[in-house]
């Protein structure tokens, strides 16, 4: 009888280890499948990190040897920057900063400047004043056309071209010219996370060949457009769009507009958010000259290009974005940064027209 009791108790220990190693040994599995395939962690862009570091690799790798397009050379200075820079960067919202290529280099800021200037001009007047004075629509003409100025006398123009860009500056808070220069370069360095600085050479070579702004600072000024001296405020407008920046730089400034308003590096808050929501559709509509519907559909983002060859775009709410290359189309903006950003935004499915269904 004791025996039989023995065997029974044997029986049902090892029953119990049995069923003990069972479970161990699926919780063990169950553990270590879950290492194998690790979740990767979401940038604010929505996509994880190594996705952004393979899109801009790839757009790197694809359009470095491009050789279409050509420096800008009506300003003698730009005919003379290296065309081989290519430098692209992606700032998140979330304070991530992705490179690829040459971004050490700089070159002058030229009508980029034009978007930031816009957002002072609204952050300290008010998106009624910008309207009101200047205008917000495209004109359909070319940057710098005197037409466009004569067909409206002086309204129906937009901060982004010439005539409009030159009236945004001298609307620019400051009683004489040095305070409202001074004024532009600390709130571009605020937007770009560091200090920037003029370009002297640009400046110079610009400052002496700029008599065609010249006279449309007079023009507007005869038809009560124009808010301060017009060779003054031609001066300030031609120092701010020799401003030295980089791709990095650019892709800062594009990401505090995409932050809404807040820097995403330094975390300083540079305009409102409503000050964006302002900016951000003249950007849509007159950003990229005469190519700027081109530009729109085909990317959805809001962009500003400058003739010093750098392209900086902005999704709301996920990234800024910019590249460098000097060489430029019959339309004026960067070759190879339109067709690395456009790229980019594809592979990474961050058109914000791209608008997946519910289930």
């Amino acid at each position: 009888m004791k025996n039989q009791i023995s065997r029974m108790n044997i029986l049902q220990i090892t029953g119990i280890l049995v069923m003990c190693l069972i479970i161990s040994s699926n919780t063990f599995a169950q553990k270590a499948k879950g290492k194998a395939t690790p979740v990767p962690a979401l940038t604010s862009a929505g996509v994880s990190a190594a996705d952004i570091t393979i899109a801009l690799d790839e757009a790197y790798n694809k359009f470095v040897d491009v050789k279409e397009g050509k420096n800008a050379d009506y300003i003698k200075e730009l005919a003379n920057v290296d065309p081989k820079i290519f430098g692209i960067a992606l700032v998140t919202t979330d304070g991530q900063v992705f490179t690829k290529g040459d971004i050490a280099s700089m070159v002058s800021i030229q009508s980029v400047s034009k978007a930031f200037v816009a957002a002072q001009v609204i952050e300290e007047s008010g998106h009624q004043a910008l309207q009101d004075k200047i205008g917000v629509d495209a004109t359909g003409l070319k940057f710098n056309s005197i037409v466009a100025v004569e067909e409206h006398k002086g309204k129906e123009i937009n901060p982004l071209v010439n005539p409009g860009a030159i009236a945004a500056t001298s609307m620019v808070l400051g009683a004489d010219s040095a305070t409202k220069w001074k004024s532009i370069l600390t709130k571009q360095s605020e937007f770009a996370g560091r200090q920037l600085s003029l370009n002297m050479p640009v400046y110079i070579s610009e400052a002496g060949d700029n008599l065609r702004n010249q006279a449309i600072a007079h023009l507007l000024l005869a038809y009560g457009r124009m808010y301060f001296d017009p060779a003054q405020a031609t001066d300030i407008y031609t120092k701010q769009c020799a401003i030295n920046v980089s791709a990095k730089d650019l892709a800062v400034m594009a990401g505090t507009l995409a932050n809404g308003g807040v820097n995403p590096v330094t975390k300083i808050k540079v305009v409102s958010p409503e000050t964006v929501m302002y900016t951000l559709p003249v950007l849509a509509t007159a950003g990229l000259y005469d190519d700027s519907g081109i530009w729109f559909y085909n990317s959805g983002l809001p962009a500003k290009s400058g003739v010093g060859g750098g392209i900086m775009a902005v999704c709301p709410g996920k990234f800024g974005i910019a590249v460098v290359s000097p060489p430029l189309d019959e339309a004026g903006n960067s070759v190879k940064a339109q067709l690395a950003i456009k790229y980019i935004v594809e592979k990474l499915k961050a058109n914000p027209y791209l608008i997946q269904p519910k289930q």
